[in-house]
């Protein structure tokens, strides 16, 4: 595909940041999976369930199917199902031409068999998003890793807090980037835990066509065997013609936390950038503006929040609609799932240029400190809280009255803590020692607990 022409900026604008997903979550990826799932099951049946003779050589062959299969093997299938408008039984066609030029019709019968389609489609879209569990668990892992080093850099550098966009209680920039590396972290945990389940039971979920033929075969077992060994994944036994989607449901509402968490980081580092906490590294012959030749924008992080903003409302679509099905049966779920890789687009370009902006920031000490020295009103609050220990009477409004909407100097400061008659002369010492820049409480130990909590 000529990416100019792309209609959608997956496969277009950001081809780059997505194209690791193109063979997993494609069309191309879809068909290769089928058959994947065909060939093993005609193994299992052959040799688990010995339902025919089959020997070594024979077995080789069939699984050159499946090893050597191309992009051309897929153009096949798709013309076959110009034929069949079916997409899943022209794999089984497919399949069956390719039996029968290695002269091995006397087993084409066993491909698909018992099988609905559900059964194969199902297992394809869990080994596909099994695939794209592991790739998402990487990199988000690598933007965690870069949360920590940030973290541990900046450990020890104060900076003035801001709730409700007002200044507030000072604390470390580490300590800031250790907060999100904590919730990532929780999330990563949350994916990694979610296990990738199939079925593989038939037109209604109860092995109805197999009991019929092979009543003496535990199918229960058979299938549960089939799928944990030959596809890696986890059996499902309770369904309808479909698979309940729970665990498609479960990855995409991590996914869609881990969203909004990326989201707060970006919004936070836009914020930190627009102070001038942060200057972003130049890069030769960039342009930030048209028209305003001084501007170096915030872009990766903006990039970042508008394509997971874009992912969200599609995983919490797909999370509840998957879970919803008329009766036994309807094909709607068959059209979203199509849609997987779009989520999958949007979240890989997302969490990437979220790491890309993080690696273009450095600090600027002069501006936090700047805006540190300028805010002594800081301190009002240990000095209250001190004079709440003492017994001075009315700490808080006569703190209120000195600073609330105002600018002190220590100075006045020290004016107002001399004036305190219940304190200690040595613990007013410390008052009129105490700095903004020294006030972060316990933010650097908070970062060391983190790290001795991981490890």
């Amino acid at each position: 595909m000529d990416e100019i022409t792309a209609i959608s900026v997956i496969d277009g604008r950001y081809r780059k940041l997505t194209e690791e997903l193109s063979e997993i979550f494609s069309e191309f990826g879809l068909i290769k999976f089928r058959v994947h799932v065909e060939i093993n099951w005609l193994k299992f049946l052959l040799k688990e369930l010995k339902l025919s003779e089959i020997n070594d050589s024979e077995i080789k062959l069939i699984d050159s199917i499946n090893e050597n299969f191309k992009i051309e093997d897929a153009k096949k299938i798709k013309d076959i199902e110009k034929i069949t408008n079916h997409d899943v039984k022209a794999v089984e066609y497919f399949i069956k031409n390719k039996l029968s030029d290695m002269g091995l019709d006397r087993i084409k019968e066993w491909v698909h068999f018992s099988c609905t389609s559900e059964d194969i489609s199902n297992a394809s879209y869990a080994i596909m998003l099994k695939m794209g569990q592991e790739k998402i668990i990487t990199i988000l892992e690598k933007l965690l890793e870069k949360l920590e080093s940030i973290a541990l850099q900046y450990k020890s550098v104060s900076m003035m807090s801001r709730t409700h966009g007002q200044p507030a209680s000072p604390t470390t920039m580490g300590k800031e980037f250790i907060n999100f590396a904590w919730r990532l972290s929780d999330e990563i945990k949350c994916l990694k835990n979610i296990e990738v389940q199939a079925k593989i039971n038939g037109a209604t979920g109860n092995y109805n066509a197999h009991y019929f033929v092979f009543p003496e075969i535990d199918w229960i077992s058979a299938s549960k065997k089939f799928l944990h060994d030959y596809l890696g994944l986890s059996p499902v036994l309770f369904t309808t013609q479909i698979n309940p989607y729970s665990y498609i449901s479960k990855l995409l509402h991590s996914m869609t936390r881990i969203s909004s968490i990326v989201i707060d980081l970006n919004r936070d580092m836009w914020g930190y950038i627009s102070f001038g906490y942060f200057i972003q590294k130049i890069k030769e012959g960039e342009v930030g503006s048209s028209t305003m030749p001084h501007k170096v924008n915030p872009i990766d992080f903006e990039n970042s929040e508008g394509n997971l903003g874009l992912s969200i409302p599609m995983m919490e679509h797909l999370a509840v609609k998957l879970l919803n099905s008329r009766f036994q049966r309807d094909l709607t779920d068959s059209t979203v799932l199509r849609n997987i890789g779009s989520i999958f687009g949007y979240f890989l370009i997302g969490i990437k240029n979220c790491m890309r902006g993080l690696n273009k920031i450095e600090i600027n000490n002069k501006k936090i400190e700047e805006d540190l020295s300028e805010n002594l009103e800081l301190l009002a609050e240990p000095i209250q809280t001190a004079m709440r220990m003492f017994g001075e009477p009315d700490p808080y409004e006569k703190l209120k009255a000195l600073t609330r909407g105002k600018k002190i100097t220590m100075d006045e400061l020290a004016i107002f803590i001399e004036s305190l008659s219940l304190v200690p002369n040595a613990f007013k010492e410390k008052m009129k020692n105490l700095r903004v820049d020294k006030y972060m409480g316990l933010a650097e130990q908070l970062i060391d607990t983190y790290f001795a909590e991981k490890n």
